[in-house]
């Protein structure tokens, strides 16, 4: 079955995205201007209360922004975000991230994410803009 655009931008930046690959990020679903990353929380992950830093959720959520703004095959990154956090993560959580794009115009996109644990309550949200450049992805 041939890839979508979509897929093969997140292709592309996943390869090259050793961060996102040290958090074991699994890509679940890959649209234009959505996607849904899966990821489990591990020890190397807690903070000082053996719970997930903050830092991971919003790598998580940093990362579908990232996917889901560039889906569209015009490179775009983030220029402000924000997360509040809502339920704390423990060693073996496994949470999934969806982020939808609410807004989307010539220079400018915006993004909810949406962070879920395995009973599916919301653990984050977070928003994201980001700036869309004038260069396409090079898929070649």
């Amino acid at each position: 079955m041939e890839k979508t655009l979509a897929e093969n931008v997140v292709d592309k930046m996943y390869n090259s995205d050793w961060f996102s690959q040290w958090l074991g990020i699994e890509r679940v679903e890959i649209k234009s201007g959505r996607c849904i990353l899966k990821m489990k929380i591990r020890k190397e992950m807690l903070n000082g209360f053996a719970i997930a830093h903050g830092g991971i959720t919003y790598s998580l959520a940093d990362s579908a922004l990232a996917f889901a703004s560039n889906s569209h095959g015009r490179m775009s990154v983030s220029i402000e975000t924000s997360i509040s956090h809502v339920i704390s993560l423990k060693e073996g959580d496994e949470i999934t991230a969806i982020a939808e794009e609410k807004s989307i115009t010539n220079k400018l996109g915006i993004y909810d994410i949406k962070i879920t644990n395995k009973e599916n309550k919301v653990v984050a949200l977070f928003k994201g803009t980001v700036y869309r450049t004038s260069k396409d992805w090079d898929l070649a």
